[in-house]
């Protein structure tokens, strides 16, 4: 399967369309795209159920179909990526759903507050992508290792979070270098606040400095007169 396949959710997907439709097999992605093999009664009709039913974020160029013989399998599974010249692309970075910014505003949640909260419908994809096939371990969440609680739901075929990469928390994910309280004092103080981001800086400064100020102060702290 070619196109925009990877980092859109598409083998969490592939993964619950094929028990729902009873077929065994795997997906797996590969320097292509997406590949699949699935086994069952109904295996004819998973291209157009694929088709028809991809993740929103997906865009399929084609699919390209073989047959083979079959294996007997008896469960679908999501195995390790095959690793190649890249001939793919990976989906662009995504708003934080409707989904994780209710857990974001949830005293009981275990994401309460984290700016990095996302799932497999959200958040980082393209900006912390270091090489294809995605997987976490091609990605600058590659040193963050899961915690107990985000590998359970990572592992979780019922979980919005099943196999999303970037999933993480404030046990085991990045974190602010800063506490939100000091910057904003930084700020209210006249300091211009440089934000790392997912794809690149942000420059803050207090609603009374004007943009020449703000851009020039920043220039000189980095010592570059000609361009901040």
């Amino acid at each position: 399967m070619r196109g925009t396949v990877q980092g859109v959710g598409f083998r969490p997907f592939a993964y619950r369309l094929a028990r729902t439709m009873r077929l065994s097999g795997f997906v797996l992605n590969d320097s292509a795209g997406v590949l699949i093999e699935i086994e069952g009664s109904d295996a004819a009709c998973f291209p157009d159920a694929i088709r028809a039913q991809a993740p929103p974020r997906a865009r399929i160029d084609s699919i390209d179909v073989l047959e083979l013989a079959p294996a007997g399998g008896e469960r679908f599974q999501i195995l390790e990526s095959l690793n190649g010249r890249s001939a793919t692309r990976i989906g662009a970075d995504c708003a934080t759903c409707a989904e994780c910014r209710r857990e974001l505003t949830d005293p009981a949640s275990r994401f309460f507050g984290y700016p990095f909260v996302n799932c497999t419908h959200c958040g980082p994809r393209f900006t912390i992508t270091r090489a294809l096939p995605y997987d976490r371990a091609q990605t600058a969440m590659a040193s963050f290792a899961m915690c107990q609680a985000c590998a359970a739901d990572y592992g979780d075929p019922e979980n919005r979070r099943f196999h999303a990469e970037p999933v993480a928390c404030p046990d085991c994910g990045p974190r602010l270098s800063h506490p939100i309280g000091e910057v904003a004092a930084r700020l209210a103080s006249g300091a211009i606040v440089a934000l790392k981001g997912i794809g690149g800086f942000h420059l803050f400064c207090a609603p009374a400095m004007t943009l020449r100020s703000a851009s020039s102060g920043y220039a000189r702290h980095v010592s570059r007169s000609r361009s901040p």
